[in-house]
């Protein structure tokens, strides 16, 4: 057997950084919260809290229930990525860290003897010892290796917590037979109604599908990739394009109240468009929503000129929100959301002929909007802004 893939998924990492950093929340439940107050959810739990039921999406006054003794801790997402920087460092020494999954995963390629079961376990075994040794000994981790990055995955997340699983042909389907076919990543409940349509009702049934009858079942190259990635071909992931920039906020009960949030939506479309324009793109679609805490809910998507410009996207924002106030009057939002898409380079974008714009070029607004960048680049964010806004740091800025 040869084995490319190595897949590390850190255990309960949240959670684990916080004991580690405070060693009397060690051995005990720890639940991770998006916000402050009873209102919120868990994002993150530890082990502990896990034996009680808790879990990520456990509402906290639910959690308190299952778990009394359980500790609240509010997110520090920076902090959990320089941690995340840290175990990459140490991983990347001892084999080639081709991709960081996400806070908590990473993707590693095999040479030489690590492509055999032997020699992948004494690898995984050597780089347990030293994320504890180095990083800290709250941080464990889960680890997967297959002959592609699918296999891999489901193999890190067989054995939890501080496992160790390999997937391969000479072990499939036998070893994924006890999971249902939702367990397994990219397999929603619309696609698992599709395979039971098609007849496939179990992992052994997916893994002898016929590739090229995958992708009429997905309607999509990507069921056939899939499939052939179950059944042990060295698939290799495609590039991956961007389609929208933008953030969903679980609002913190002070910025409930609609004229709280509408101030706070403003300061996310600064981000937005400020990473909009960091990454030399456009966009020609703005997408507001809000949730309110009763369950009830409003969204609305405008189309425009591709733009970049901030004040193009504040004054679209505000129009929506005016059109939303009605239906969100007097009533607590839960949260926010704000998404800018159809999404081109701005070096692709087409000029026009009534403002004398050439193509690719920015208008003058663009680039008093990219003027303000480096202005807050320079002597820090919000030195200017766009209007009145309310930053929210929260689960991605806290730290």
């Amino acid at each position: 057997m040869k084995f490319n893939v190595l897949y590390i998924d850190m255990n309960s990492f949240f959670a684990s950084v916080e004991q580690h950093l405070n060693p009397e929340l060690r051995d005990r439940p720890v639940g991770i919260t998006a916000t402050e107050g009873d209102h919120g959810s868990c994002v993150a739990a530890s082990y502990e809290a896990k034996a009680f039921g808790v879990k990520t999406g456990t509402r906290v006054r639910e959690a308190r229930q299952l778990c009394p003794d359980i500790s609240f801790i509010p997110s520090r997402h920076r902090v959990y990525v320089r941690y995340n920087l840290a175990v990459a460092e140490v991983l990347d020494r001892f084999a080639e860290l081709t991709r960081i999954r996400s806070v908590d995963e990473f993707q590693l390629a095999l040479s030489g003897e690590q492509k055999t079961l032997a020699g992948a376990t004494e690898l995984v075994a050597q780089m347990k010892a030293a994320v504890a040794k180095e990083v800290g000994e709250s941080l464990r981790f889960s680890a997967g290796i297959g002959p592609n990055h699918l296999l891999a995955k489901i193999a890190g997340k067989l054995e939890k917590p501080d496992g160790f699983s390999w997937l391969a042909e000479e072990n499939m389907p036998q070893a994924l037979a006890h999971l249902e076919l939702d367990d397994l990543p990219g397999i929603s409940n619309g696609m698992g109604g599709r395979l039971a349509r098609a007849g496939i009702k179990d992992i052994p049934s997916l893994v002898a599908l016929d590739p090229r009858h995958a992708r009429k079942i997905w309607n999509s190259v990507e069921g056939e990739r899939f499939v052939r990635s179950l059944q042990g071909m060295d698939v290799p992931l495609p590039e991956t394009k961007r389609g929208g920039y933008g953030n969903s906020k679980v609002l913190a009960p002070e910025f409930r109240q609609p004229a709280e949030a509408y101030l706070v939506s403003r300061w996310l479309v600064e981000k937005a468009t400020a990473r909009l324009r960091a990454d030399g793109r456009v966009a020609a679609k703005i997408s507001v929503g809000m949730n309110a805490v009763d369950g009830s809910g409003w969204g609305r998507s405008v189309k425009t000129a591709a733009s970049q410009d901030t004040m193009t996207f504040q004054n679209i924002n505000r129009a929506l929100w005016r059109a939303a106030w009605p239906a969100v009057k007097g009533r607590d939002l839960m949260s926010i959301s704000v998404q800018l898409s159809d999404v081109c380079l701005l070096s692709e974008r087409g000029g026009d002929l009534l403002s004398d714009l050439r193509p690719a070029e920015r208008t003058e607004r663009e680039r008093a909007s990219q003027a303000a960048d480096f202005i807050n680049a320079r002597f820090g964010s919000g030195t200017i802004s766009f209007g009145v806004n309310k930053p929210h740091p929260g689960f991605f800025e806290r730290g």
